[in-house]
């Protein structure tokens, strides 16, 4: 039997600004990555199969499942993670949103959901209700029918936008 620790990788990641260059298993998945190697809980683990969402991380800016691709595919990508986010008293708009609308309630979901929404207020800060819910297709909260978090996601890329269009109409 080959002895794991001579079939290691060397990537290069920047997760949430930090690069890092790393000698990782290729069958490492980035959700395990981020969890137990760099300690981001955020980044929840709830189906292994690509369906709840709860892992949802960016990927150049793109959300992505990170329980269904593996670090060592990766090599120069910038990785966003919930804790990447805010911090407290200076939180995102995206989460003053979630917090202001009541858009959670276990919170199981809410960082998959919150990265999804960052991606897609970044590529339509003013979105439909329908874009919306078609933007959260494959992130499940199985507490909420939704509503606040669709409201909290309006609202937010409201705020975000808002900023952009008041420099444009300034020059």
């Amino acid at each position: 039997m080959m002895d794991p620790s001579h079939s290691q990788h060397t990537v290069t990641l920047t997760v949430n600004g930090q690069r890092r260059t790393e000698s990782l298993p290729p069958n490492l998945l980035l959700s395990e990555y981020l969890r137990d190697y760099l300690r981001l809980t955020g980044t929840h683990i709830g189906c292994d199969t690509s369906q709840c969402g709860a892992c949802t991380v960016l990927v150049n800016g793109d959300p992505i499942k990170s329980c269904t691709v593996l670090a060592v595919q990766l090599p120069g990508a910038a990785i966003d993670t919930v804790e990447g986010l805010g911090r407290p008293g200076a939180l995102h708009p995206v989460q003053e949103a979630f917090r202001a609308d009541h858009a959670l309630q276990c919170g199981f979901c809410t960082p998959g959901v919150l990265m999804t929404a960052v991606a897609l207020l970044n590529r339509d800060p003013h979105p439909t209700e329908a874009a919306i819910r078609r933007g959260l297709d494959g992130v499940i909260c199985r507490c909420t029918g939704y509503e606040n978090i669709v409201t909290a996601i309006a609202h937010a890329g409201a705020r975000m936008a808002a900023p952009q269009e008041v420099s444009q109409h300034v020059d």
